[in-house]
């Protein structure tokens, strides 16, 4: 893709040789951002629960010509990420970059929402998004630097149909990080997210080809869905040197979603 070639060509030299940990970084929007830092020279360990999918995806990353290593995850378990962070350090002795990817939802009327699942959803998108900045954390906190970006969501902002959950979930996520850059902002941490618009996935995927996909596209000023290129531009930004002041942002990349009043 030419523009992927420009903005690789364009990155900052300063990445190359950093290290990044990629929670859900297999498929989806993860797996868009793990690829686009490795095509930008940074080592990239793509996590996630299942072992083939993370072998599949240290050696795509492999390929490009960076280094990796394979081990899985699991957001909900914290030794499986203490694991994760221990890996990683014997073999690169710091972590600068943190994503948190991983995430799940579930669509049902609220008043027919069990706990159950409601309590699912909180503990991997919440509380899977804390965990992962607790055990990263730490070691960032004892070098003196880290960049840490969540995946927050429109749903951070404004509500959607029947994915109550889903929506707690994801305001808690950017009231997270707000919390973290203030509390990390002295021991040189910087934490953001990213708030994707209609970006498809496999996450979503019934949702895009169905009438509330067409729904979705018509509020969307620009017409079209995001391509993931464009989130991993935003990405790239808030782990460069360019954002050494930018901390506690929720950085939104909808196609003019959210500032979107009636459209005609």
């Amino acid at each position: 893709m030419v523009l992927e070639s420009r903005r690789q060509d364009e990155a900052p030299s300063e990445l190359k040789g950093q290290c990044a940990v990629v929670l859900g970084g297999t498929s989806g929007i993860g797996r868009s951002l793990a690829l686009g830092l490795a095509r930008r020279g940074v080592s990239v360990i793509a996590s996630s629960r299942n072992e083939e999918s993370v072998a599949e995806m240290a050696s795509e990353i492999e390929s490009i010509g960076v280094r990796t290593l394979r081990v899985s995850s699991d957001v909900s378990d914290r030794k499986t990420l203490v694991g994760l962070r221990d890996a990683v350090l014997s073999e690169f002795g710091s972590i600068q970059i943190v994503v948190n990817c991983a995430g799940i939802t579930k669509r049902v009327p609220t008043l027919e929402m069990d706990e159950e699942s409601w309590e699912r959803i909180m503990d991997v998108n919440l509380l899977g998004t804390l965990r992962s900045c607790q055990v990263f954390g730490e070691s960032m906190i004892e070098h003196g630097f880290g960049k840490i970006v969540n995946i927050a969501s429109l749903s951070t902002f404004v509500a959607f149909h029947e994915v109550a959950a889903y929506a707690a979930s994801k305001a808690a996520v950017g009231a997270l990080t707000k919390s973290l850059a203030v509390e990390w902002a002295p021991f040189g941490i910087t934490v953001n997210a990213i708030a994707p618009g209609v970006f498809p996935t496999a996450l979503n995927r019934k949702i895009i080809d169905s009438p509330r996909g067409q729904e979705l596209l018509q509020r969307t000023p620009m017409h079209r869905f995001g391509e993931p290129d464009e989130l991993v531009s935003a990405l790239i930004y808030l782990v460069s040197p360019e954002s050494s002041f930018t901390t506690g942002q929720v950085v939104v990349v909808d196609g003019g979603f959210l500032a979107s009043g009636v459209n005609q």
